[in-house]
């Protein structure tokens, strides 16, 4: 990954009356559904790829998986369709599946990538996804967007995938930020809950293929629409609400 400046955690900030710094240590954004419109093709390749053994993935199975890291989505696959094969050749199958619908086309979001250059400027920024570490890198950097993260997390390094807080702990920890004073973007409900579980302030941009419940938007501290709504402002606004400065 190229090295790029990192901006300090600590510039212009002052504990506020709650003894918290007055701005966030660090963004972490989920990838699919954030950066990438990718939940969708996800969806796609896994249906694809089961319908090659005879059974039906249908919404319920994307729901059931996502934020699943690939131990886990694929051992989804195997136990509910059968599948004779180990959770490694699931996971290479659907995986390269995966790769070539982005080289087709890399399905980034509207107003993904400026909102990910304007904040890197201001935050160290880390990716906590479920997707492989390859598919984020490769994803990043046919976006342009490789050198705007610090650090990239995939939920395969720990033990469970999202709703559990793990990915987002580890990532936490590898940018060198406390969870309480950093803010998560995320767009599923599992998301939602791994990052607040985690300690993080979260900004959601619920998936519109996949909204989260009620319940889940309601644990978030801002709701945008899409990633254009994620700008600077957004931000300060938040620091300024969490740590109100005297």
């Amino acid at each position: 990954m190229t090295t790029r400046r990192r901006p300090r955690s600590d510039e212009g900030r002052d504990p506020g009356p709650s003894g918290h710094p007055d701005r966030f240590e660090g963004l972490v954004f989920d990838m699919d559904g954030v950066i990438l419109d990718s939940e969708g093709t996800w969806h796609e390749v896994r249906r694809d790829f089961v319908a090659g053994y005879g059974g039906r993935w249908v919404e319920e199975d994307q729901r059931a998986v996502m934020g699943a890291n690939s131990r886990q989505w694929a051992e989804h696959i195997r136990g509910r369709f059968d599948v004779p094969l180990s959770n490694e050749q699931v996971i290479d199958g659907v995986v390269r599946m995966l790769q070539e619908r982005y080289r087709q086309k890399l399905p980034l979001l509207p107003g993904a990538a400026a909102a990910v250059r304007e904040l890197s400027e201001l935050y160290p920024l880390a990716v906590a996804s479920s997707s492989p570490k390859s598919v984020i890198q490769a994803a990043l950097e046919a976006a342009g967007l490789a050198d705007r993260f610090t650090v990239y997390v995939s939920s395969d390094e720990v033990e469970q995938g999202k709703p559990s807080p793990d990915v987002y702990l580890l990532a936490c920890e590898r940018l060198g930020v406390s969870p309480a004073a950093s803010a998560a973007i995320e767009d599923s409900a599992n998301g939602i809950r791994a990052a607040v579980g985690a300690g993080l302030i979260v900004v959601a941009v619920p998936n519109p293929h996949f909204p989260p419940d009620e319940d889940s938007l309601g644990l978030a501290a801002r709701i945008v629409e899409t990633p254009k709504g994620l700008t600077a402002q957004l931000f300060a606004e938040l620091e300024a609400v969490i740590s109100p400065r005297s």
